[in-house]
């Protein structure tokens, strides 16, 4: 077996915390030495902040910031986040929003449905509307919803609510609050892809293997103590507890083929024990006459090119990350 070690803590956002403590110990001395500490910090991020906006200024002014170099910063999580702070991200709220959507719509489309964005509100509201439903998967709800806020979240952490309307319930005018997001500096210290797991039951964790996945190709991997089979359809990723539903066994062997008469972008996991077959696009429903509505348990997965990570439902001890 060969292990593949989860990356160290990045040390900017060690010293986040380290930051957000300093602030809370200063407490001990009172209200006014609270006080005090978090002007020094504000300060001191408004002085960089200045010294941040007048550089991609010069940078401009020379001719070298263009798209490339845009897209450059956005794709670096400590870049990106340090412009964020300061406002200074090359990308609008919205067009991030959107470019997270796309990243989880692989995902959404193996349960049959799909995310639009409705529009971002000046008080920082994201509106979306889920559409579609999922097709034999009877924890759709909260499995979409843990997709698309881990996504939104990371890619826009400065939004203060995510609001989302279902398809059927729009025409009722059921639709509201589903999720309220924490400040913005508390959430650029959390690890992960910036979701809370604790609300949804779920933590995102890194598997940096997974992109390393060829089309066609399946993985099985223990991710924070779960065991995960993970599969590839062309550019799209797929991830399923390790477990066949008609069989119960682990997915050992397993294959990943196309349907026999189905589109070039279908696949079909079959089990190496019980030759049960699965349809990875329909969220892993059990294609075989006799096996009465299985299908595998999906598995939210994040993947935007640079990293990839998987939602592990809590509660499940944190461990380093193994491929099998």
């Amino acid at each position: 077996m060969t292990e593949v070690t989860e990356p160290v803590t990045d040390e900017w956002r060690a010293t986040g915390e380290r930051i957000d403590t300093l602030i809370a110990a200063s407490a001990a001395g009172g209200v006014v030495a609270r006080e005090r500490s978090e002007e020094l910090v504000r300060l001191v991020t408004d002085f960089y902040g200045a010294g941040l906006e007048r550089l991609l200024d010069l940078v401009h002014e020379h001719g070298r910031l263009d798209d490339e170099t845009l897209a450059a910063f956005a794709a670096d999580d400590l870049v990106a986040g340090v412009l964020l702070v300061h406002g200074l991200h090359p990308y609008s709220v919205a067009t991030r929003v959107e470019n997270a959507l796309e990243s989880v719509r692989p995902y959404l489309g193996s349960h049959g449905g799909d995310v639009e964005l409705l529009g971002v509100t000046d008080e920082g509201a994201v509106r979306l509307r889920l559409l579609g439903s999922c097709d034999g998967c009877p924890s759709s709800s909260a499995t979409l919803a843990l997709a698309v806020r881990g996504a939104v979240e990371a890619a826009a952490p400065e939004i203060t609510t995510i609001e989302v309307e279902d398809a059927d319930e729009t025409a009722a005018g059921a639709a509201g609050p589903l999720v309220p997001v924490d400040s913005l500096f508390s959430r650029l210290h959390e690890t992960g892809h910036g979701a809370d797991p604790g609300d949804a039951g779920a933590t995102w964790e890194p598997v940096p293997a997974l992109l390393a996945l060829e089309s066609g190709g399946v993985e099985r991997f223990t991710v924070a103590g779960l065991p995960v089979v993970a599969c590839r359809i062309g550019p799209d990723l797929f991830a399923f507890r390790d477990r066949c539903a008609r069989c119960e066994r682990p997915m050992a062997g397993a294959t990943l083929a196309r349907r026999l008469g189905g589109d070039s972008g279908d696949g079909v996991l079959s089990c190496h024990a019980c030759r049960a077959h699965y349809d990875v696009r329909r969220a892993g429903a059990c294609l075989d006459a006799e096996a009465d509505g299985a299908h595998l348990d999906p598995l939210p997965l994040l993947a935007d090119g640079a990293s990839a990570s998987v939602a592990v439902p809590s509660p499940v001890p944190a461990s380093s990350v193994a491929a099998t």
